[in-house]
């Protein structure tokens, strides 16, 4: 205990010490609504500060973020700060009814929290509704003043952000979607920094450009903001060099795709060496299930034009087949972390919570008086461990946690699933003995600062595919994923315990698992779920309860007093 207590004393000298030497970076937000043109339409979409995507924020490590929304849109609002750990600030998280309730039209809140301990490529977006699809951005973290990153300082840094373009209101797609029971509509577009690119209709001349000197070395911030889709990642006739992910370091990857799902962000350094000319940068979905699935299957493409080049037709890369799943498998498992590089956390190799848990879609029965157009005339739905999760209404569950309020959740989150059976075999697809999970809102509880194990195992209910599954408040260790169903005696053989690579967004692989663990060091209520907006209404997510510390230094903060109401 006493350990503890110094281990806690001086990590919070050390949060004490960023604090007073950062600086405040302040800004506001004023979310309304914008009419665009795109694909040959004009469309109304809800931004931040009239423009899409919306501004990026830069910080950095140390500095204390403040962010006044005021939402001057028709709908509810909030904003998730993705990738941060909200280190005793989980009231700045923003997901709607785990944290806070939604800011209602012609409301204000301010976001305020320190970043801590953390460097590189994040972003900012909605987290209620498919709002996320335009209300999002940047949100770059630096070193602290004197340090360096862990490479040859590029010559410029530039966000890139890949979208996803919907021809109609996102969040009447939504809806429908839901009324019908079914998945809605898929988008019409991809984006690069907003604009779709010269292959689709009336978009000649909405093609991102990017003009770069030959023999320079550029960071490229790519950020996966898409909605529901994976996508690759090319550059005509150029190497990139994999440095970070998900704001960690890496051990220096070259290759020449780049495979990033929603939520994810992956710095590349590319050195622009080829002769002088116009080469096209260009992303296309991944698409993990197979043809019985609806995607996209269109590309985005922007232009990197070298300075002093003649007007010429870009050269276009050779882009991957959507289904090519060893090509992706072979890039993200790749990746391991730049150990005792800045911000590098080894792994805790104490485990104290284990837990096996399945994902994956199913269904759920319909109501009485509704119409389903779902498999069997039934809505489709998503779960964990067989549990369905339905968000409060009435209040946040942070708030439920920390004035004690019962019957907004309950502590009895499954640490395996209800049954035991062969999780990828597609013969099960049907069954409907086993498809079909309650609605709930269950939470696992954690003791503060527990290292939990967890074993994510897609399962082959209605379509499998690749979840990229995210974890609000925490970064974690990928110690190993593979496919087919995970086996306790020999997969933990191949678990990475030197230099795995650190995420908060993991793809767990198309009919296959991946094992994550992380140091529960935060308390509060911290939501895990899919990030394919497609299946987090179905109920594809759980939460965390963290209980507090045995300081008042580690001990749930009370809420602001501008808490937005419900």
């Amino acid at each position: 205990m006493a350990r503890l207590a110094f281990v806690l004393a001086c990590a919070l000298a050390l949060l004490a010490s960023s604090v007073a030497s950062g600086a405040i970076v302040e800004h506001s937000f004023n979310v309304n609504n914008l009419t665009v043109s795109r694909l040959c339409q004009n469309q109304s979409i809800t931004v931040v500060n009239g423009s899409y995507p919306g501004p990026a924020i830069y910080a950095r490590d140390g500095d204390t973020l403040i962010v006044h929304v005021l939402n001057q849109s028709p709908y509810n609002i909030s904003i998730h700060w993705h990738g941060i750990f909200q280190l005793l600030s989980p009231w700045a998280d923003g997901p709607v009814y785990v944290t806070q309730c939604p800011i209602r039209p012609g409301q204000s809140y301010t976001y305020k929290f320190n970043i801590t301990g953390q460097e590189g490529t994040l972003w900012w977006h909605a987290h209620i509704s498919w709002l996320r699809a335009t209300v999002h951005g940047a949100l770059i973290i630096h070193p602290k003043a004197g340090r360096s990153f862990p490479f040859l300082k590029p010559a410029k840094e530039v966000p890139i952000l890949l979208g996803e373009w919907y021809n109609g209101n996102v969040v009447d797609i939504e809806e429908e979607g839901l009324s019908k029971g079914i998945a809605p509509n898929i988008s019409n577009a991809y984006t690069i920094n907003g604009l779709p690119g010269d292959l689709y209709d009336c978009s000649q001349n909405q093609t991102y450009q990017l003009s770069v000197v030959r023999g320079k070395t550029y960071l490229l911030r790519l950020i996966n903001a898409g909605l529901n889709t994976q996508l690759f990642f090319k550059i005509a006739n150029h190497n990139m060099t994999v440095v970070a992910i998900d704001a960690t370091y890496t051990t220096p990857y070259i290759t020449d795709v780049v495979v990033t799902g929603p939520g994810q962000t992956t710095d590349v350094l590319v050195k622009f060496n080829q002769p002088i000319g116009s080469y096209y940068m260009a992303a296309t979905p991944y698409a993990s299930a197979s043809d019985t699935i609806d995607f996209d299957n269109s590309t985005t493409r922007g232009i990197i034009v070298y300075k002093s080049a003649n007007s010429s037709t870009p050269i276009m890369p050779s882009m991957p087949n959507p289904h090519d799943t060893p090509l992706a498998h072979k890039f993200l498992t790749n990746l391991t972390s730049l150990a005792k590089g800045p911000q590098w956390v080894p792994v805790p190799l104490k485990v104290d919570e284990h837990m096996f848990v399945t994902i994956g879609v199913n269904l759920e029965m319909c109501p009485e008086n509704a119409t389903c157009q779902g498999l069997f005339n039934n809505r489709m739905s998503a779960s964990m461990n067989n549990e369905s999760f339905v968000l409060p209404s009435n209040t946040s569950m942070l708030e439920a946690q920390f004035h004690n309020v019962s019957r907004v959740y309950t502590r009895d989150f499954p640490d395996e699933p209800p049954f035991k059976f062969d999780y990828t075999d597609t013969n099960i697809s049907l069954d409907l003995s086993l498809i079909y999970a309650p609605k709930s809102t269950k939470v696992k509880t954690l003791k503060f600062n527990s290292t939990v194990e967890m074993v994510l195992q897609n399962i082959a209910f209605l379509a499998i595919e690749n979840h990229p599954m995210h974890l609000h408040g925490f970064n974690f260790h990928v110690l190993a994923q593979g496919f087919g169903n995970y086996d306790p005696i020999n997969d933990p053989k191949k678990f990475n315990l030197v230099n795995p690579q650190i995420r908060n967004t993991i793809g767990v692989p198309v009919g296959g698992w991946a094992v994550i663990r992380f140091q529960a060091n935060n308390p509060g209520i911290w939501y895990m779920h899919c990030h394919l907006d497609v299946h987090l209404p179905w109920g594809l997510g759980m939460a965390f309860e963290v209980e507090n510390g045995p300081t008042p230094e580690s001990t749930l903060p009370p809420p602001p007093l501008d808490l937005p109401k419900c």
